[in-house]
């Protein structure tokens, strides 16, 4: 679901956010009520990770590079069809990025139970669990895959403790 509503008046201003900020993981208690003692165990509770991300061309690329590898290898597109298309899409997610101009905005993220936050200085984006099809992980972070394209969260943006609750995020969500 998108939305160009503008971010709350006590928002941090997109130019002048930190890029990676060190907060840490928020526990919030499991909302299920209190298992007996023949019910299956309750949902681990879930974390909500807030971070920032202003992406970077070279680390963008290399998000695209590696993810159209994966696809075009799971179709098995044979050597001269793969290459070109491999050089094709990677070429148009950098020019996209370039032209949208995605290197000079900050994007403030939030994950929770309910889904995934992500505001900057031009409104903001929801995105319900249910909209994520998959996860991968590339040398440069988490691609989280999208039913309409893609989000890449890289790792230089997230402390060791909120990459491990993302990795638990997700494995539960993974779960429903």
């Amino acid at each position: 679901m998108w939305s160009d509503r503008p971010r709350s008046a006590g928002g941090a201003d997109a130019a002048g956010a930190l890029v990676q900020q060190d907060d840490d993981a928020v526990v919030f208690p499991s909302t299920a009520p209190a298992p007996s003692a023949h019910a299956a165990p309750a949902t681990p509770a879930l974390t909500e990770l807030h971070f920032s991300v202003r992406y970077r061309l070279i680390e963008y690329a290399s998000f695209m590079w590696q993810h159209s590898r994966n696809l075009i290898r799971r179709r098995r597109v044979g050597f001269p069809a793969g290459w070109y298309l491999l050089l094709k899409s990677t070429a148009t997610a950098v020019l996209n990025f370039i032209l949208l101009g995605r290197s000079r905005r900050t994007y403030d993220f939030t994950l929770d139970e309910h889904g995934i936050v992500r505001s900057s200085g031009t409104g903001v984006t929801l995105i319900e669990w249910p909209d994520v099809t998959a996860v991968r992980l590339y040398s440069r972070g988490i691609m989280l895959v999208l039913r309409h394209g893609t989000l890449p969260i890289p790792s230089r943006c997230l402390t060791p403790a909120q990459l491990a609750a993302l990795r638990r995020l997700v494995d539960v969500r993974k779960e429903d």
